[in-house]
């Protein structure tokens, strides 16, 4: 059996919060826990794609650490992942340009997230926003991945690496770089917001009483969900009866999400009872879970030199694959040896 190498990426953007927990870091660990001793997976931080979008420079460089502490007290292992920020290698650059040349435009085109991204402005944009796709084929290129987490939103860029790889291969006559195929992550949990159960939790919100962020203590989680909006009815025998409901499908998808029960189980529990039952329920479990890994966060966070030091460990072992697929692909392409 061909040995896996798994990669992913993440981008230092906001405060992280239960919901990014739920969709994509708790999905990495069990992606690193469940390698097998030939198997590698590489995680990094998306440094280079966060500029697309203005950033203020010191706030980058806290968010960048931000989302390595947080990886870190997750459960990423950085003895058995390579963790690293993305900027630290430059093969990733390097190869985007030439994988830029084998590219063709109406394939940056049909990308569907640079319409949204850049919206009515689209003259205004960056020409880093247009073509972040091609970096993203080179991200998972460069390590000859053979597998890429993907979720809904991301299965077009996959397939725009495919294509990259297939074209740049047939092209030159060679197999250097390797068609990644896709592993459709356990169905994340739509998180919505604590103050309206119609919007996404997110990072971007003005309010912080709108998510449980990574950071916070036992007493900011139970206050949060004290004071989450939810409906006068109690709740329902099954999660069909939740249907209209979206604060309390909301909540009720929290716990599930965090206890591995089924909303069908949860309601069953709490049939006929009110909010004011479930939320201690809801809190408590959610405490049990992020406390250790708030409390590690924190630790963390209070020495940056440390998560420097980490990450640059990380991006040593990271360059070590890329420049060999460099040098291969410089060898096919035509470029004189060093």
């Amino acid at each position: 059996m061909t040995a896996k190498r798994i990669v992913s990426g993440i981008q230092p953007t906001g405060q992280l919060h239960l919901g990014n927990w739920l969709g994509a870091i708790r999905n990495w660990v069990r992606m690193q826990d469940a390698l097998g001793p030939d198997d590698r997976a590489f995680f990094f931080i998306a440094d280079l794609h966060a500029i697309t979008l203005p950033q203020d420079p010191a706030e980058l460089r806290r968010a960048t650490r931000e989302i390595a502490a947080a990886l870190i007290a997750s459960g990423i292992d950085p003895a058995r992942s390579v963790l690293f920020n993305q900027a630290q290698v430059a093969e990733h650059a390097e190869l985007a340009w030439v994988l830029g040349c084998t590219a063709r435009m109406g394939w940056l085109n049909r990308m569907t997230q640079f319409k949204e991204k850049s919206g009515k402005d689209r003259e205004g944009a960056s020409v880093g926003l247009f073509t972040y796709p091609v970096l993203q084929a080179a991200d998972v290129l460069v390590y000859k991945a053979t597998h890429v987490p993907v979720g809904e939103d991301q299965k077009q860029h996959l397939e725009l690496a495919r294509d990259i790889a297939i074209k740049f291969n047939t092209d030159l006559g060679v197999e250097v770089l390797v068609p990644p195929e896709p592993i459709i992550p356990p169905e994340a949990p739509r998180i919505r917001s604590l103050r309206d159960g119609k919007a996404k939790m997110s990072k971007s919100d003005p309010s912080e009483q709108s998510r449980i962020a990574l950071t916070d203590t036992a007493d900011a989680i139970r206050q949060k969900i004290r004071r989450a909006r939810t409906d006068p009815d109690p709740l329902p025998e099954t999660a069909a009866g939740l249907a209209g409901r979206p604060e309390a499908q909301n909540l009720v998808g929290i716990l599930a999400a965090v206890t591995g029960r089924t909303m069908d189980a949860i309601c069953a529990e709490f049939a006929g009872q009110g909010f004011a039952a479930f939320k201690p329920v809801l809190a408590d479990a959610l405490v049990a879970v992020l406390e250790p890994l708030s409390a590690r966060f924190r630790e963390l966070l209070a020495d940056p030199a440390e998560i420097d030091s980490i990450l640059r460990t990380g991006a040593a072992r990271a360059r070590e694959v890329a420049q060999a697929t460099v040098a291969e692909v410089h060898d096919a392409v035509g470029f004189l040896k060093p």
